[in-house]
């Protein structure tokens, strides 16, 4: 299991690549890679605030969650905080298992929680100003069926 919180731009394919490589005992390697997106063609750039340690703390509770909850083989959590500016990764999971059902249900599990629960404060600067970003009740409403 592999946790990073970084301000540092990463690879996604590599980092797949990485945590792909060499897993002869899984059959099934699934991964999610989150973009910053400009929804309304102002966003200028996301800026991600949090606590060093209790981040890393919450994420890695998230993440020993989903391997209690699933046969997994191993997973992995990248997820970036500082300026990031659009089109730019903001968070990855993967996740590795003998079967692909328990990869997918691990891997959605994993980014329902990080976006809902993980200790990340953001704020979208526009064109316009800026404004801290809100869960949604969508969000909310994804945690409910685990």
């Amino acid at each position: 299991m592999k946790i990073r919180v970084q301000e540092a731009p990463f690879d996604a394919g590599a980092e797949l690549d990485a945590f792909a490589h060499g897993r002869h005992e899984v059959g099934a390697v699934v991964s999610f890679t989150g973009i910053v997106r400009d929804r309304d063609g102002g966003l200028v750039h996301m800026q991600i605030e949090h606590y060093p340690g209790m981040t890393e703390k919450a994420i890695t509770a998230i993440a020993e969650t989903a391997k209690a909850r699933w046969d997994l083989a191993d997973l992995v959590v990248i997820h970036r905080f500082g300026t990031l500016p659009v089109g730019q990764p903001i968070m990855m999971v993967a996740t590795a298992a003998p079967h692909r059902r328990a990869a997918f249900e691990a891997a959605e599990y994993l980014m329902d929680y990080l976006k809902s629960r993980a200790p990340f404060w953001k704020k979208e600067v526009t064109q316009a100003g800026e404004h801290w970003v809100e869960a949604t009740p969508e969000d909310e409403d994804a945690l409910s069926r685990w």
